[in-house]
Formats: C-alpha cells, sequence, structure tokens
C-alpha cells in the first residue's frame, strides 16, 4: 500500500516507480527542499534520484544566467537543490513526455488517460492494432480495456451500433482508415481494484502490519473428516437375507492351505 507523508502528500521518501508519474516539476523541488535535513535521504540520495529519474529528465546546471534560461525555454523548471552538507547544485528538471508507444510503461499507463492514450496511438499508427508488437499491447492492456471492430466506412457509425455503445459506455475511440473500411480501437481505463481481504473469524486486526498482509481466503479443513476415515455403511442387519450374507461371507480360500491342511490329516 502507498505510504504517505503526514499531510497526506506524497514525499521524497514514499515516492516509487509508478507515483512519481502523478507529481510535477515543482513538487520535486518542494519535496527535496523538505527532506535536506533526513539523515536517510542523504545517505540515500542515488537511490532517491534514480526514482525521480523514472518520470523526469534531470539535468545538473551551472549557476549561470545564460545556461538557465536555455534550459527554461525548453520547458525544464530550474531550481537549487542540496544533495548532501557540503554540495549545491542546479537541477534543470522537466518531465518525460509520452509522446510514442514507445514511452509507455508500466509504471506510467495508469497514469495518463484515454484520451491522451488514443493521441499516442494515433501519433503512431499505420497499420491499426495489430501493427503495435505484443509487448506494447499488454502494457496498455494492464491498464486499459481494448476492444476493437473493423467495418465498411458508411456501416461503421450506424446507429445503436458497436461504436455508438461504446462511446456511450464512456469509451474513447480512434479511427483508423483502412481503404473503404475502418477499424476502431476502443480504449477506456480499467477501475482501480481493491484485494478481498484475509479474514480469520472474530479475530480482529491488530495495530500494525494488517495491510501488507496477503490477501487470500483460508479455507478451514481442521474439523473435515479425512477419506480414509469415512465410515462405508453396508446393509442393517435387518435387511441382511440369505443371499446377501454368502455374498458379503463368502472369502476365497487359499488353495495351498488347502492342500497343507490335507497333508497334515493323512499324517494323523
Amino acid at each position: 500500500m502507498e505510504k504517505k507523508a503526514d499531510n497526506g502528500a506524497v514525499s521524497i521518501k514514499t515516492l516509487t516507480k509508478s507515483n512519481v508519474w502523478d507529481v510535477q516539476e515543482n513538487d520535486i523541488f518542494r519535496m527535496w527542499e523538505g527532506a535536506e535535513k533526513d539523515s536517510e535521504v542523504k545517505e540515500n540520495v542515488r537511490h532517491y534520484v534514480d526514482i525521480i529519474r523514472v518520470a523526469f529528465m534531470i539535468e545538473e546546471i551551472s549557476d549561470q544566467k545564460v545556461v538557465k534560461e536555455k534550459y527554461e525555454k525548453q520547458g525544464y523548471k530550474v531550481a537549487q537543490v542540496k544533495l548532501d552538507d557540503n554540495k549545491k547544485v542546479f537541477w534543470a528538471l522537466k518531465k518525460r513526455p509520452i509522446m510514442r508507444v514507445t514511452d509507455l510503461t508500466y509504471e506510467n499507463i495508469r497514469h495518463i488517460s484515454a484520451a491522451k492514450l488514443v493521441e499516442v496511438l494515433n501519433r503512431n499508427f499505420g497499420g491499426g492494432w495489430d501493427s503495435l508488437s505484443q509487448s506494447i499491447k499488454d502494457i496498455i492492456e494492464s491498464g486499459f480495456d481494448i476492444s476493437t471492430t473493423t467495418l465498411p466506412a458508411d456501416r461503421l457509425h450506424k446507429k445503436g451500433g458497436m461504436y455508438e455503445k461504446k462511446v456511450a459506455d464512456g469509451f474513447e475511440v480512434l479511427e483508423v482508415p483502412k481503404g473503404t473500411w475502418v477499424e476502431a480501437i476502443f480504449a477506456k481505463l480499467k477501475p482501480e481494484t481493491e484485494k478481498p481481504r484475509m479474514k480469520f473469524g472474530n479475530s480482529t486486526p491488530s495495530e500494525e502490519g494488517d495491510e501488507d498482509d496477503e490477501d487470500f481466503e483460508i479455507e478451514d479443513n481442521y474439523n473435515k473428516p479425512d477419506e480414509d476415515d469415512v465410515e462405508i455403511e453396508g446393509p442393517d442387519d435387518d435387511e441382511i437375507t440369505e443371499d446377501n450374507y454368502s455374498t458379503m461371507m463368502d472369502i476365497e480360500s487359499d488353495p495351498d492351505e488347502e492342500v497343507e491342511g490335507l497333508a497334515v490329516y493323512s499324517e494323523d
């Protein structure tokens, strides 16, 4: 479960490769300033910088005005950061753009809208959904419900058809012309799913650590009889007849035992 800072906001120490996509350049500078005196951050600067680099381009620049202005014109945010007790540097920071399908990752796919996804797909398409590699499809489908249909252009928008129903259900649509036909790709962000919690009868949650438990149901087989212990029922005494009694009690004798018995009898 994602940890939050005391004020409910993500902090430098709670940044992950996923939630870092939710913050902006000014947020990074603010969080870094707030963690300047944190000994854990000081000791693990490279770790936190690596997480920031997942979603941001970081350039360490000089304090010259002309250099700062150059980066700011390119869309970077520039500010001074303190990396340790003795070193202060200027960072030029810019959010990594998601422009092409190759920019999509499992970490950022749920941090864009369906409209943004359609925009990215439209910028890269030519052959439609099947032109994408399986790895890119897997990334997209981890965050979005995707469905496609290919119809003649004059039938795609038929009243009451799939196109109309999907749009009414909140799907964004990308239309890819294929001669006189059109492939429609429908995309909708998947809802966040909450895992079922483990339950132990009347037990109460512990004061800490419950949220990190694995989520699964435990079947109680303790009081169930083993298969070997199951009693096999036979007929009641009142139901025993000559026929079923002989069937139940007719045990084939061992020929060797019969021969041995005769031998003993002969000797006597």
